[in-house]
């Protein structure tokens, strides 16, 4: 799962109440339904920071809840309000995530240059997702490149 740290990073995560935040503004139906139909209860998450001097994974984190509307497209005053969205027929869903442990930065360098890792969707050129699937191959290729 992305995040722009300007918007959410590890360190807001890891001062959230409970270590929770709920994963609002996503605005890609891709994404969306990825957190709707094929998230559950303590997946894990690799938490990337995104558009940022250093992207890469920066923390990890697991989902604590089912998708639930995402509240934000309801409200005008938000960045992410969405004047077709109804709350009977809500368009935009989310989950909350909670904190595992922040990790030293994996860098996105340093994730490309292993091979393991040479499939992994977040890397492929003209990704923009803001979620994407994992492998469990990769999962385990990111833990020993994070010395876990």
């Amino acid at each position: 799962m992305k995040s722009e740290p300007s918007e959410c990073s590890i360190d807001d995560l890891a001062r959230a109440p409970k270590q929770t935040v709920p994963w609002v503004g996503v605005r890609n139906y891709q994404s969306r339904n990825a957190m709707r139909d094929l998230m559950r209860l303590g997946d894990g998450v690799l938490f990337y920071h995104s558009s940022c001097p250093e992207p890469g994974i920066a923390g990890l984190a697991e989902v604590c809840s089912a998708a639930y509307p995402d509240e934000t497209q309801f409200d005008p005053a938000s960045h992410y309000f969405d004047p077709a969205a109804k709350r009977e027929a809500p368009r935009w869903m989310h989950v909350d995530v909670n904190l595992v442990r922040k990790t030293r930065l994996l860098s996105l360098a340093e994730m490309r240059g292993a091979e393991e890792l040479a499939t992994m969707q977040v890397l492929r050129k003209g990704n923009r997702l803001s979620i994407t699937e994992v492998s469990p191959l990769e999962w385990r290729a990111v833990q020993r490149l994070l010395g876990a």
